[in-house]
């Protein structure tokens, strides 16, 4: 079993910081890519930023030079540091990790909860 445990998130005005957080934890025996999924009020899903394991960040263009996504390997955890927020930065954030589960032939994505993020004045 695979689980991804999100934390941070809550509340924050224009113009600040918040900093989520995924671990994955379970029988893991290779993390190929994690990243976040974000969803507004009414919106269809976004692909916030992902990162693969020693590779290269990639985000989309609504979030580039005010988020930064990075991760620690050995933690098997992804972090997304939100800079500079706005108030349509409003949205649930899911993250996701695509990666080999221990004993499996294939590589499999899972997805952790959610936390809410609100941009408010």
């Amino acid at each position: 079993q695979v689980h991804l445990v999100e934390s941070g998130g809550g509340l924050a005005q224009p113009g600040g910081s918040l900093r989520l957080s995924c671990a994955a934890s379970g029988s893991i025996f290779k993390l190929n890519v994690m990243g976040w999924y974000r969803q507004a009020p009414g919106k269809q899903s976004e692909l916030v930023a992902y990162i693969p394991s020693g590779g290269a960040t990639t985000y989309a263009d609504s979030v580039k030079g005010r988020f930064t996504i990075s991760m620690d390997n050995a933690k098997n955890t992804v972090y997304l540091q939100m800079n500079s927020l706005k108030f349509e930065d409003t949205a649930v954030y899911s993250c996701f990790a695509d990666l080999w589960p221990a004993g499996s032939r294939r590589a499999m994505e899972y997805r952790g909860t959610g936390s809410l993020v609100t941009v408010s004045s």
